[in-house]
């Protein structure tokens, strides 16, 4: 039997099983040839063409064009060129975003089979050579009565094929209901497929097609004219493999960038240099990997001439050849990084460089790459159905009240308890659970590619409006598209706001060059930064559990940055090989505990493995494998893809290799037991290494620009932690913050001197077209003068301007706000604003007498806790009690072993399972004076004072000093009280 219309759950909220299933019920069903015609979708394409053949079936590809739920008909490839020219059309429609039209275009490649229904409805008589009538056992009834039975040629068979059961149908109906927002009950039945679309037995078929044989045959010999092919697998790579004219000339170009650029990154080039270039190059020609470096070459340069900051990082520092033509910043000679942990010659896919660009940038840079390389597009992903999500949308549904969905999604119930709606919630949660919910994009993919994207899959135009392809990267790799990733972040921008900001704060200020890393690593002041944990908004190293490992580490120098990069990591920290490493650092003496052989290759780690090269220098230098055989182990241990019985191969070469160098087998199982518990986890030392020179990088703007910094880090969204312990940093650093002003201010924070201005857009609740208004105001005709002069040049309604009021943003005027307010509702007639035309003359305002108001310094906060989400007075001041004599944080270090009482606004607070199923917090706050310190709490007093919210705490415990890292074991807390806003004071709620 033959299928030419099937669905998968790619067909997105209405198909309900996967690929793989689809396959068993045709193996099952006995299926000669099986098409695969997803809904306006292509996601299932390349997967099923793997691996029908494992279930016996011929694959055939194609799409069901539809509108809505409407079929309109069905394109199948006949080959290749086909299932491009589907991918075409079908993204050609996507991308305009409009409905398709009742008649196919000329594809020349593919075959077009009508509905019956749509024929009939449109009165098509004219039919192309490919042009074919689908008719369904449904549709065969009314075919017996129709003018189409003579179109004997024409008629093929069409039985869709959507469900297996009852179950996938009712899931298919909830889908329905999902994706238009209606009701089950409201769902129209035009918004859904019909119970029959099923797979039928091929004596069913048979029997209901007696009398039409031809339409069968017509079948079979239209699936014989089908065939779409692709190979697989490792060896395969369909990226842009020439960058220029030839590959002869892309070699020349690398080797003369490589001789351009050599003595700029090694002034005193040493024979070990010049034989690592000399071995890369031949090991990039020989592999055919030119073209990938050359790619990244040209992106990072277009980003230079932009000035925009990038981070080469990922495993493509290991490389000297991207080091040298400044894809990379980091010196692998210096850091003694293997460049087959990036390239070897077992490696068949290309090399991996993740670049990072601002977040402000890397539009602009994905939009040179779509300008600059003909086949080009975004890598996509789907975002699956979670369960929680899967409920709410059920509930919805079904029509439940909110409080049994927020039940149902949060799953605080008793099953005993639900009743027969909310069990049929749960069960089509659980199935729904995991499906394909909508197409998104990779984080970071972008594709270069040697053919057009449409040879492989559709794509579609997500928001930022760059093409972005139906499939995601596993079965991309598998058919050998490989992604290059560009990513976004937002530590770089930090960097450079900081840079433009101290140039319009401090013009005469001496700014080093930021690229100039080597200068900033021997600098003792910002390594004292390190030393002390001294690193709020400092990329990378500013979380609490990273400030207090620097501390333990007291790192003072790049190397230890960088080991403190990966050793932070949960794998090596889990292992207990953190402690170890932390301990050996501290204690030199502690350092002859480890194995000889591990201490003599490991030397820099004191025979700790840290870094993912680490396996590789044990399984070389330990075990005497080959550089490309242990990075093959790197790669197998870290859960990447090897070839079949790859790993068992080296596994036995490892231990057979340990045996002829005489260790013991205890000690050939206890280091292959290391290797294997900890190459999952840990990072690539490359990886640690570009992280730490963009640290770096902030850390000289933190010490010598850190109100210029600060401000720089506010304004591209802060970092770890919230907008209130920046802004207690800024003062720290002896800055004064201020609420937004009408004339100060723009749409980010600002700084004049060292006083910072909170910008317009942190106001809740003001629209972005008020604050366009008025920066664009002052801009062209200058400061406002009054507030009179305000009302003159703003067009604004009576609620915005009362935001602005209430923030005071009028505090130039020195009036006060109340008073103000009063005015503008005398000033202002009605809610909505009045158009303005230009005026020849002001008309004098009239003003008004009016009492005096009192200020109040704890209304003023609360109006800034409204609007801004935080009052910019010290919380301290807003406590009901004062608070009783207690420690300072900077003195902590005074009452090591004691017992001692603190007070401190939380920061954030962070809850930890333990080994036992039960859970602790680490807490971390400021006190009165704006100093940090950090706690822990044990399960015992977790579970009896839980960190909850944020606010002022009580806190009493034993003080602790771990490796010079102070901390609080906490014995009680308590949350203390704060005032209550006063104009509730009094007020009857009804």
């Amino acid at each position: 039997m033959i299928y030419l219309n099937c669905h998968t759950w790619y067909s997105l909220r209405y198909g309900t099983f996967s690929v793989e299933k689809l396959c068993e019920l045709a193996r099952e069903f006995k299926v000669e040839a099986l098409a695969l015609t997803d809904i306006n979708n292509t996601s299932a394409c390349l997967n099923f063409i793997k691996i029908a053949s494992e279930y016996g079936l011929k694959p055939k590809v194609g799409i069901d064009f539809r509108n809505g739920a409407e079929q309109q008909y069905v394109g199948l490839a006949k080959n290749n060129e086909g299932f491009r020219q589907l991918n075409e059309h079908l993204s050609q429609q996507l991308h305009s975003k409009k409905d398709f039209k009742p008649e196919a275009p000329e594809l020349p490649d593919c075959f077009i089979i009508y509905p019956f229904e749509k024929v009939v409805a449109h009165k098509k008589t004219n039919f192309r050579n490919d042009e074919f009538i689908g008719i369904s056992v449904e549709s065969l009834r009314k075919l017996k009565f129709s003018k189409y039975l003579e179109f004997k040629e024409k008629l093929v068979l069409q039985q869709s094929v959507s469900f297996r059961n009852k179950r996938d149908y009712n899931a298919h109906r909830l889908l329905r209901a999902i994706d238009n927002n209606v009701l089950l009950s409201q769902l129209p039945e035009s918004e859904q497929g019909s119970f029959s679309h099923q797979m039928l037995s091929s004596e069913i078929i048979a029997s209901e097609f007696e009398d039409y044989p031809h339409i069968l045959e017509n079948t079979r010999q239209l699936v014989k004219s089908c065939r779409v092919d692709f190979k697989f697998g490792k060896t395969q790579n369909r990226n842009l493999l020439v960058s220029g004219k030839t590959p002869e000339a892309d070699e020349e170009r690398l080797k003369k960038l490589c001789d351009e650029n050599l003595a700029k990154r090694y002034p005193k080039i040493s024979e070990k240099v010049l034989e690592r270039v000399e071995k890369e190059l031949n090991a990039i020609i020989k592999l055919g990997f030119v073209s990938y470096f050359l790619i990244n070459y040209d992106i990072v340069s277009y980003a230079r001439t932009k000035n925009f900051p990038f981070i080469g990082r990922g495993s493509g520092a290991n490389s000297i050849i991207a080091y040298i033509i400044g894809i990379t910043n980091v010196d692998p000679i210096e850091l003694d990084l293997y460049f087959e942990r990036f390239i070897n010659e077992s490696r068949s896919s290309p090399p991996d460089f993740d670049i990072d660009f601002s977040w402000k940038d890397r539009n602009e840079v994905t939009d040179f790459i779509f300008k600059k390389y003909e086949f080009t597009a975004l890598m996509g992903t789907y975002v699956t159905f979670k369960r929680r999500a899967v409920a709410r949308e059920l509930g919805k549904v079904f029509g439940l009240p909110k409080e049994n969905i927020d039940k149902l999604s949060a799953g605080f119930f008793s099953i005993n308890e639900l009743d027969k709606l909310e069990k049929l919630v749960l069960r089509y949660s659980a199935l729904i659970e995991g499906f394909p919910n909508y197409l998104s994009v990779h984080s970071g993919g972008i594709l270069i590619l040697n053919d057009s994207v449409y040879n492989y899959a559709a794509t579609f135009l997500p928001p930022k409006g760059f093409e972005t392809i139906q499939i995601d990267m596993n079965i991309a790799e598998e058919v050998g598209i490989h992604k290059f990733d560009i990513l976004a972040q937002r530590g770089l921008s930090k960097i450079t706001d900081a840079i433009e900001i101290v140039k319009e704060n401090q013009p005469n200020a001496e700014i080093k060059d930021i690229e100039n890393i080597k200068l900033f690593k021997k600098d003792p002041e910002i390594n004292n930064l390190l030393r002390t944990g001294d690193c709020l908004g400092v990329f990378y190293v500013e979380s609490p559990a990273m400030r207090g490992l620097l501390t333990k580490l007291q790192t003072d120098n790049y190397l230890n940055l960088v080991a403190a990069s990966s050793i932070i990591r949960p794998g090596i920290s889990s292992g207990g090989m953190k402690e170890e490493y932390i301990k050996r650092h501290r204690d030199p003496a502690r350092r002859k505990q480890a194995h000889p052989v591990m201490l003599e290759i490991m030397e820099d780690t004191y025979g700790v493995m840290v870094y993912q090269e680490d396996v590789m220098k044990v399984a070389h230098k330990f075990a005497g494998l080959s550089f490309e055989d242990a990075d093959v182990l790197r790669r197998g241990m870290s859960g990447k893809k090897t070839s079949k019985g790859q790993m068992q191969r080296i596994e036995a070469k490892f231990r057979e290799n340990c045996r002829q160098k005489n260790y013991s087998d205890k000690i050939i199982d206890e280091v292959w037991e290391q290797i294997s518990s900890f190459a999952g986890y840990a990072f690539p030392k490359g990886h640690s290494a570009s992280y730490a020179v963009e640290s770096y990088q902030s850390l000289y703007l933190k010490k010598y620009f850190p109100l210029e910094f600060m401000v720089a880090a506010l304004n591209n969204g802060g970092g770890f932690y919230g907008v209130e312990t920046y802004i207690q940093e800024i003062r720290k650093c002896g800055g004064k913050v201020y609420p937004p002003c009408i004339n100060k201010s723009d749409h980010p924070n600002s700084i004049f001197g060292k006083d910072i201005y909170l910008g317009l857009g942190y106001i809740k609740e003001l629209e972005t077209k008020t604050v366009q208004q008025i920066l664009e105001n002052r801009q062209f005709f200058g400061a406002f003068k009054s507030f009179d002069d305000f009302i003159d040049r703003a067009s604004i309604s009576i609620e915005q301007l009362s935001i602005l009021l209430k923030i005071d943003a009028f505090r130039f005027t020195q009036i006060d706000k109340h008073h103000l307010l009063w005015k503008a509702h005398f000033k202002l007639n009605a809610s909505k604003p009045v158009a303005k035309q230009e005026k020849l003359f002001n008309t004098a305002h009239r003003d008004f007498e009016l009492p005096q108001f009192q200020y109040s310094a704890l209304i003023e906060a609360f109006d800034q806790m409204e609007l801004l989400g935080f009052p910019l007075c010290s919380h301290f001041k807003l406590l009901k009690s004062p608070i009783k004599k207690s420690v300072r944080a900077k003195d902590l270090k005074h009452y090591v072993g004691k017992e001692i009482l603190i007070y401190g606004a939380l920061i954030t607070a962070k809850k930890t399972g333990t080994s036992n199923g039960k859970y602790m917090y680490f807490g971390t706050f400021f006190d009165e004076k704006g100093d940090v310190f950090d706690t822990v709490q044990f399960p015992v007093t977790a579970e009896k004072y839980p960190l909850r919210s944020k606010g002022i705490y009580k806190c009493y415990g034993r003080v602790n000093n771990e490796l010079d890292y102070i901390s609080i074991s906490i014995q009680w807390l308590q949350r203390q009280d704060t005032l209550t806003d006063p104009r509730l004071v009094g007020y009857q709620f009804s």
